[in-house]
């Protein structure tokens, strides 16, 4: 059994209706159970053109799947939730978003599959859940904790624990 920890993020539609969908979806699939999830928090787009807010999480998991199965797993669920994937690789507004952070310690770079996920350490909408539940776990290529890699961001996109963000 391999330890996970999945980013779960929406910034259209119900958006926390579409967090909760797949997290309790991740849940029901075989091979996959739910260890804890993160509070939710309300992000900044990062890195694309939306004025859409997004609500993250992120989900700690036991599974029995391989890296490539979860993969897949965790896209069957996205399509399941209405996930239109953009053509020319840009970033845009989704139902639901699923990145696969960590695998136990495991390093995969596959052609399309790359754990640790190569954008873990410069999203703070990832690092702020994973701040939550894993602080000093050791990101296995940075050989950085999870609060040492928080410290390092340099212009982060801004973070709100859900229902604080005051919208001017």
């Amino acid at each position: 059994m391999a330890i996970a920890y999945l980013s779960l993020g929406s910034n259209f539609g119900d958006r926390i209706g579409y967090v909760q969908q797949a997290t309790s979806l991740l849940g029901a699939a075989d091979g996959i159970s739910i260890i804890r999830t993160s509070a939710f928090y309300e992000t900044e787009p990062w890195n694309m053109d939306s004025e859409n807010w997004f609500v993250n999480a992120v989900v700690e998991v036991k599974t029995s799947l391989l890296p490539q199965t979860l993969l897949l797993e965790c896209q069957r669920i996205e399509q399941q939730l209405g996930r239109k994937r953009s053509q020319d690789a840009k970033y845009t507004d989704r139902t639901i978003d699923i990145d696969i952070l960590f695998y136990n310690k495991d390093i995969v770079n596959d052609e399309n599959l790359i754990i640790p996920h190569k954008f873990v350490h410069l999203r703070a909408f990832t690092l702020v859940p994973l701040l939550e539940l894993i602080p000093n776990f050791e990101h296995p290529v940075l050989h950085k904790t999870v609060t040492e890699l928080h410290s390092d961001l340099e212009n982060p996109e801004m973070v709100f624990l859900y229902g604080t963000r005051v919208e001017i």
